[in-house]
């Protein structure tokens, strides 16, 4: 009885040591410094050998985002549209929901309503947009009549709000916010430089780190994540706007193939909370967004609090 109650523990054992040797070990990651920003790399990055500073440059003046957007004045696509807009207890009361199709035809693009549902008082009785998210969601992914000449060349189109008032002003704002966050947005109360990441004096306030994961089938990604460092006081955090970036980019191509951020700040005469998501995909030789999403609270003096979920999805690319 003793040599089997003998061998039964020497089975344990050894069965514990065997799955003790088989488990994953969690490396702790490594922080150097650029230019005086710590950033934290785990171990799959630093046996890659990435160049940190090529990559921190390139992501610092990527303009790759921005491109996509522009490349779809280049193409035939349908977009499935989904807009709502909330009230206090998170019902939908008011709603648009539509399929359109961009047609280019001699370098002209238009766009068809191929059908459209709408709910509540999304439209006023003159049939202007009642919400300011949905007009701003119109002003970046709807088009009315013909547009023509267009290329999607970034040289001489850069994002400003000169000369600018009124929605185009912060249609401009937005398209800064969408498509370079992390960059000075001029002409925005209160907040200053606040969103710009790469200042100076945002390097004691946030956290940076490049990770190297599975994003599909046979794609690996680099993942540069942003965020705030933890036990910040109230007045640290109140300098930041920036709750969390993160961009996926292809560890092949460079390509940015998803990027998510959270933004929120009170001051007091306004206040928002958003979060965006953008999953991009390649047609032929054109990097391109094919799933837009947002979820955005905000709240302006003298007007009424909006929450706004919209989603873009876009494909049956030509």
């Amino acid at each position: 009885m003793r040599n089997n109650i003998d061998l039964v523990k020497l089975f344990i054992t050894t069965i514990l040591i065997y799955l003790y040797c088989i488990a994953p070990s969690h490396a702790q990651d490594t922080t150097i410094f650029y230019q005086n920003r710590p950033l934290q790399l785990t171990e799959v990055v630093i046996n890659n050998k990435l160049d940190v500073p090529a990559f921190i440059e390139r992501v610092k003046k990527d303009t790759s985002f921005y491109k996509a957007f522009r490349n779809l004045h280049l193409l035939q696509f349908t977009a499935l549209n989904d807009i709502r807009m909330q009230n206090k207890k998170n019902k939908t009361e008011a709603s648009l929901q539509s399929r359109t199709r961009q047609i280019r035809h001699n370098r002209c693009r238009s766009m068809q309503i191929l059908d459209s549902k709408t709910t509540g008082d999304f439209y006023t009785k003159k049939g202007n947009y009642n919400y300011y998210t949905a007009e701003l969601y119109a002003g970046l992914f709807f088009t009315e009549g013909s547009i023509c000449g267009e290329t999607n060349v970034i040289q001489g189109h850069t994002l400003s709000t000169k000369n600018k008032t009124g929605m185009n002003k912060h249609k401009e704002q937005l398209k800064m916010l969408f498509f370079n966050p992390g960059q000075k947005i001029p002409g925005i109360p209160l907040m200053g430089n606040k969103i710009a990441l790469f200042d100076e004096e945002a390097i004691p306030l946030y956290d940076f780190s490049i990770d190297y994961k599975d994003y599909a089938k046979d794609q690996t990604c680099y993942v540069f994540t942003i965020k705030p460092k933890a036990n910040l006081t109230n007045s640290e955090r109140n300098k930041l706007i920036i709750d969390e970036m993160i961009t996926w980019f292809d560890a092949k191509t460079m390509d940015i193939v998803y990027r998510s951020y959270a933004l929120s700040y009170n001051a007091g005469i306004y206040d928002f909370d958003v979060t965006m998501d953008v999953q991009l995909t390649r047609v032929g030789d054109l990097l391109v967004p094919n799933v837009i999403k947002y979820n955005g609270n905000w709240h302006v003096l003298l007007k009424g609090r909006e929450r706004g979920i919209f989603t873009a999805t876009l494909f049956d690319f030509k």
